[in-house]
């Protein structure tokens, strides 16, 4: 195994949009766990491949906190959304920011496994929020995509001070 480089914000590679996962085998399952190795070098709860510069629609996430819940959803599709929350999130993207976004609160997601067998996931919680945290990544959008201007001047502000430049 062996990390991979994250992609931090404002890198404009983060907008791009992944392409499906067309096969399935030694190198899929290969790169699942080096991006869960990846998640959990930062401490992360999901990681999108578009973050690691791979356009493939490939989550890695694991919400517990001993590390034994991995879930890895390849093509996932949101099939049925309800309700809505309002919860803080960060992002491996954006380290040392959070900020609240809407999302809906239960979801059912279509995927498939790293063998290629189809599974559907009904959640809700964390479990839903990550899961649509990611599949924003997978299609071009970061969480700071969810936020008022002002929010994103105060994140652009703060971000500016930590990597020592103007973004």
């Amino acid at each position: 195994m062996s990390l991979l480089s994250v992609l931090q914000f404002p890198d404009p590679r983060l907008k791009l949009v992944a392409k499906p996962v067309q096969n399935f085998g030694a190198e899929l399952k290969q790169l699942c766990a080096d991006m869960f190795e990846t998640m959990y070098e930062f401490d992360g709860i999901g990681l999108a491949a578009t973050q690691v510069n791979i356009l493939q629609r490939i989550v890695v996430m694991d919400i517990s906190e001993n590390k034994t819940a991995d879930l890895c959803l390849i093509n996932p599709t949101i099939i049925e959304a309800s309700d809505e929350v309002i919860q803080e999130e960060g992002c491996l993207s954006f380290p040392g920011v959070y900020g609240k976004v809407k999302r809906n609160a239960k979801i059912t997601v279509e995927f498939f496994n790293t063998e290629g067998h189809l599974h559907q996931l009904t959640t809700d919680g964390l479990t839903a929020i990550c899961i649509q945290h990611e599949i924003d990544h997978l299609n071009g959008i970061t969480f700071y995509d969810h936020l008022s201007t002002l929010k994103q001047s105060m994140i652009r502000k703060k971000l500016t001070k930590l990597y020592d430049k103007t973004l």
